[in-house]
């Protein structure tokens, strides 16, 4: 009876909970892979999707829609992808590029999409943004009058750096490009600023000794390390330095509580953005983008340029928040450095129209002119009557005289000389 009864029961509750049961209908975007190689793939079949939006692969690897054409869709790899193949579903998932961003990202390091990579554990975020964002316009700024104590006197004395400044740090290899940004984040120690350094293309072992050297000062305290060494892909290594800005400008305008003090002023470093501009190209050239001067595609400036306005100072109505920018930039070998003058400077000559300075052309020294010329032996004449400038005799001078020509002039004097001998009559000649 009682077995009954419970049977009973079990199926009221299951007719209760299917009666209760509203299907869901959710549309999704779903594609397929048309072919895949080198980071990049092409998918067809995603009519919705975004620019920038993620897309995930069937083995859960994560994508950026960078092409949107006509008949498929270019995704930059984010991750390995040697095991996507031709055919697996692709699917939109509707959120564009992002990052977890928040207080709990300070002191740790991180990859270009804010995964952390140092073995400390997961990082709780308290919320994502989106990589790409547009720079805060001119009426939400104010000026800079903050500086940013770097630590070396020659450049705080002479070409200081102010809060919600942008800073190119420029020179050849192995010159201190990347000390003097370190220098300057140990400086920052009670100063009341966050440090954000984004590694691009660097060795893991060199960012391994930056991150134990700003551990043993203390510096990790308040630093964030974006890393996307030179081992990993292109996508990573394009995404680093704006992951990094999109860290920065949430502590700009949320703040963070470090030490008991509120802080919302942060410096952020870019070393370096010329690998960043490979690793563009890389991927532009790849996804078959028309290619420019040195095969850089057209936009590589604004790749640039709307990264770096977005370091600003806000007004007091936004926080009064800062974010201070210095990106380093190796050149050619020996590009420079001081040239050796080989030439005095020419001096200055005054026109009609003012003051002009002359051309500075290295000064010409001509040497003094040699003729050479052709030996003509002559019957008619003894070697005691040839001339010594032609070495042709005095009486076949009119008949050998068109053979007689300078093989080359150094200067107008030697081609005018010439010339005046050659008009002088035979008679006339001594």
């Amino acid at each position: 009876m009682d077995q009954s009864l419970n049977l009973s029961d079990l199926a009221a509750t299951l007719q209760a909970q299917i009666e209760a049961f509203t299907p869901r209908v959710e549309a999704q975007s779903v594609g397929s892979v048309l072919e895949v190689g080198d980071g990049i793939a092409r998918i067809s079949g995603l009519s919705a999707v975004a620019s920038n939006e993620l897309v995930q692969f069937a083995n859960g690897t994560l994508g950026i829609a960078f092409n949107l054409e006509r008949d498929n869709v270019g995704v930059i790899i984010m991750g390995e992808y040697q095991e996507i193949e031709e055919g697996q579903p692709v699917r939109a998932t509707g959120r564009i590029a992002s990052v977890p961003v928040g207080p709990a990202l300070i002191g740790r390091v991180v990859n270009a999409l804010g995964q952390p990579i140092d073995g400390k554990g997961p990082i709780r975020a308290a919320a994502f943004r989106p990589v790409e964002r547009i720079a805060p316009r001119v009426v939400e700024r104010q000026d800079v009058d903050t500086p940013v104590q770097t630590g070396i006197k020659a450049i705080d004395s002479m070409t200081p750096i102010g809060r919600g400044q942008r800073e190119l740090i420029i020179g050849d290899r192995q010159t201190g490009k990347s000390a003097l940004t370190i220098d300057a984040i140990i400086n920052q120690k009670g100063q009341n600023m966050v440090c954000i350094y984004v590694a691009i293309g660097q060795k893991k072992a060199q960012v391994a000794r930056l991150v134990a050297r700003l551990e043993r000062y203390g510096a990790m305290e308040y630093t964030i390390v974006v890393m996307a060494s030179a081992s990993e892909p292109a996508a990573l290594q394009y995404l680093a330095p704006y992951a990094g800005c999109a860290m920065g400008e949430q502590i700009m305008e949320e703040g963070a509580m470090i030490g008991g003090q509120f802080v919302n002023d942060v410096l952020v470093i870019y070393d370096d953005l010329s690998k960043h501009a490979w690793a563009y190209r890389q991927v532009s050239l790849l996804l078959r983008r028309p290619p420019g001067r040195e095969a850089y595609p057209g936009d590589v400036f604004y790749l640039h340029s709307r990264l770096l306005e977005r370091a600003c100072k806000l007004s007091d109505e936004k926080g009064g928040g800062s974010l201070t920018a210095l990106r380093a930039c190796p050149t050619a070998t020996s590009s420079c450095r001081p040239a050796r003058r080989t030439t005095k400077p020419r001096a200055w000559t005054v026109g009609s129209t003012g003051a002009r300075e002359r051309i500075m052309r290295p000064r010409r020294r001509w040497r003094r002119a040699r003729t050479r010329t052709r030996s003509i032996s002559c019957a008619c004449a003894s070697p005691a009557a040839r001339s010594p400038r032609c070495r042709l005799s005095r009486p076949c001078w009119a008949t050998c005289r068109p053979t007689f020509r300078p093989t080359s002039f150094r200067s107008l004097t030697a081609r005018s000389s010439w010339r005046a001998t050659c008009s002088t009559p035979a008679s006339a000649r001594p």
